[in-house]
């Protein structure tokens, strides 16, 4: 994997010199990461789209805690949300894919980005789990000001995750995490010696 994301980085699209050397910064990614404009119009619209998605979902977690809207209907607050809340994380996703296309490499083996790809993993089990469990006998406790622990449980816990997220995901602009600068258990969980590894083994292909 870490070969296949040096790849995209460095090779995908890239012109060769004279000597066949790959001329690592007209890669695609470099030319993205190099696109002021575009740049600045990819990371706008995924915060912009991010903060509409976790609006949404606070919105909706807040019901389940019995914390808002206590006389609206659990499935009116949902369904009036949720075509807002599938919109945004579908721009939100998109532009997110593009962004780490940009420095897929460097993105691969940093320990706060895998760090939020677990937390993001966590709270789509967490949606499953709502969907497919808590949710089932929602007929029953819909109207209560106060849901049932079950739901309140799985909105503190979705909560919790997205904040981790969006918190992570602003960290992953430092450079504090990269594997020139991360120690400890940080490189080890970034696979810090497989980075230098690959970068070892591509370096005869690239233009000095």
């Amino acid at each position: 994997m870490s070969q296949l994301m040096a790849w995209l980085q460095f090779v995908f699209g890239a012109h060769r010199d004279a000597a066949g050397h790959v001329l690592s910064d007209t890669s695609f990614s470099a030319q993205l990461q190099s696109s002021e404009q575009l740049w600045m119009l990819l990371e706008g619209a995924h915060v912009l789209t991010l903060m509409l998605f976790a609006g949404t979902i606070l919105f909706v977690d807040l019901r389940l805690l019995g914390l808002v809207l206590r006389g609206t209907p659990v499935s009116k607050v949902t369904a009036g949300i949720l075509p807002y809340t599938v919109g945004g994380f579908a721009v939100m996703l998109i532009t997110g894919l593009a962004l780490f296309f940009a420095n897929p490499f460097e993105y691969y083996h940093n320990f706060i980005f895998r760090l939020k790809i677990g937390f993001l993993l966590a709270a789509a089990v967490n949606i499953f789990l709502f969907h497919h469990r808590v949710q089932a006998d929602r007929e029953s406790w819909d109207l209560a000001p106060r849901p049932p622990a079950s739901a309140r449980a799985s909105a503190a816990v979705s909560l919790s995750l997205w904040i981790v997220v969006i918190v992570a995901g602003r960290y992953v602009a430092y450079d504090w995490f990269r594997c020139e600068t991360a120690t400890g258990f940080a490189a080890a969980a970034a696979q810090c010696g497989e980075h230098d590894a690959t970068l070892a083994a591509i370096a005869p292909e690239l233009a000095q």
